[in-house]
């Protein structure tokens, strides 16, 4: 990719947008490139059974460099559990800095023994601008070195993620495309335009799924529309729209299908993770010990190796601060060779794609809930048709809803938290009349600051942990989004 780099901030701020159309073009060019299929040294006509695992990165930026909530510096949460080391588990920062380095330099070492290791990554933006801004540049110069260096390209694979960890189903559908496209650009910037155009797959923060139609489809047609090809989603978040039932062959690519009130519909290939977000499944590499009991499937007319998919956080829980990186080696030394290797996602489908499977041989899978949905509408009927039907099927059940699905099946993202979803409404709105029915451009000053602020505040932890000082922190950063937006424009 020819080019002048991008630079990584801009008047203090990370890079988010302004060179919308150069990454975009940078994404397109890597889409005519087969990546991993020559260079990965996987014979797939040999491979029985293959597992691929990622690891998830976040610390959200928090209003809490200084003792007024209002007034206090935006800092990453890493360095504020750094300088408040006897405040709960805050001693385990340095641990958490390692898990977020370690990578890039385990996987060189492994690669340099003449092993296959494979992993992919998945950091949100925040993370990223916390460790720049705490002066841990350490752990992003060891992590530029696996993406850019092409010794280790077939090893490491990058997953696309929203910038400030939102989760779709309740983050406004034109917030969460600036959440997308933010990250791309942040990532150019970090690791370079060559190396955003081969992110493939995306992963949703919380693995939230949106299952209102509407926002389903707004959901895949921004992850279309950014040039992902794949996304990865838990498997009881879908259903199979034949029965409704989860996926009875979750070890298979399927296809993601989303139609909205008006019949437009949207899809996109999807790999299911299977089980629960246990990072115990991950620090214990159990994913590939239970693909070394599968066989290879029919798909299409053909034997494909079926794929064990697993995602978990990187840093958390004693097994994956500590056992992790030992029992990874072990069983990349295992599988390496072996007729089942560990094969990262990209990789896998461009060599599903090679023996002649197309996407659209691939089974149809749609949001939890939907196939009740379209029982009683045909796609079309429109929105007030649908807004009925979603009535009607809550009144009558009060398991069904439409506030989407994620890692676990009790937690909502909507119920309990409208004190936080007021506000984060509220700025989304106001940057909407402010930004762009305005027509501000993305390459402004001004822009950035908003878009930095708006993003910063819709990460789900000031959700996830419900009242308290994460929902303080969210309102606060609302309430700076919308003082910027009515100073500022």
């Amino acid at each position: 990719m020819t080019g002048d780099p991008l630079p990584e901030t801009v008047d203090g701020l990370p890079n988010l947008c302004g060179a919308e159309d150069e990454v975009a073009r940078a994404v397109a060019a890597g889409r005519e490139r087969s990546l991993w299929r020559a260079q990965g040294g996987v014979d797939f006509t040999g491979v029985r059974s293959a597992c691929t695992i990622a690891l998830h990165m976040h610390q959200p930026l928090v209003p809490a460099g200084g003792r007024d909530l209002r007034t206090a510096a935006l800092i990453g949460n890493l360095q504020h559990m750094t300088e408040h080391p006897a405040v709960g588990d805050n001693h385990n920062a340095p641990v958490f800095a390692w898990c977020y380095k370690r990578m890039g330099e385990i996987v060189p070492r492994l690669v340099r023994e003449g092993l296959r290791p494979r992993v992919m990554l998945e950091y949100s933006g925040t993370l990223f601008h916390g460790l720049r801004q705490m002066g841990r540049g350490d752990v992003l110069d060891a992590l530029k070195g696996v993406t850019v260096d092409p010794a280790f390209q077939p090893h490491v694979e990058w997953l696309g993620a929203p910038w400030g960890h939102a989760v779709a189903p309740s983050t406004p559908v034109q917030d969460y495309r600036r959440h997308v496209r933010a990250w791309q650009q942040h990532f150019a910037a970090l690791f370079g335009l060559e190396a955003v155009g081969r992110v493939r797959g995306f992963s949703p923060s919380e693995m939230a799924l949106p299952n209102h139609p509407d926002v389903a489809h707004a959901f895949v047609r921004t992850l279309r529309d950014c040039g992902y090809e794949w996304v990865l989603v838990q498997e009881h978040t879908v259903e199979q729209p034949h029965d409704g039932r989860h996926p009875t062959r979750p070890h298979l690519p399927h296809r993601l299908v989303c139609t909205s009130s008006t019949g437009e519909t949207a899809e996109i290939v999807a790999l299911v993770k299977t089980q629960g977000s246990d990072t115990k499944l991950v620090g214990q590499m159990q994913p590939w010990y239970e693909a070394r009991g599968l066989a290879r499937e029919p798909l299409a007319g053909r034997e494909v190796p079926p794929l064990v998919t697993q995602i978990a956080d990187g840093e958390n829980g004693g097994v994956m601060m500590n056992e992790f990186p030992s029992k990874y080696e072990e069983v990349v030394r295992a599988a390496s060779g072996s007729d089942v290797p560990l094969m990262n996602a990209s990789e896998y489908l461009e060599h599903v794609w090679s023996i002649g499977v197309r996407p659209e041989d691939l089974p149809v899978l749609q949001p939890v809930h939907q196939r009740r949905i379209w029982e009683r509408m045909t796609p079309g009927d429109g929105p007030a048709r649908l807004a009925q039907v979603i009535g009607e099927l809550s009144a009558e059940d009060p398991r069904f809803h439409v506030e989407g699905g994620s890692w676990t099946g009790n937690l909502s993202w909507v119920r309990g938290y409208e004190r936080v979803l007021g506000p984060m409404e509220e700025a989304s709105a106001l940057f909407h009349r402010k930004v762009d029915e305005t027509g501000v451009p993305t390459s402004e000053p001004r822009h950035r600051n908003a878009l930095f602020h708006l993003l910063s505040s819709q990460t789900s932890c000031y959700r996830y942990w419900g009242e308290g000082l994460w929902a303080d922190y969210g309102r606060e950063l609302c309430r700076r989004t919308i003082d910027i937006l009515n100073y500022d424009f």
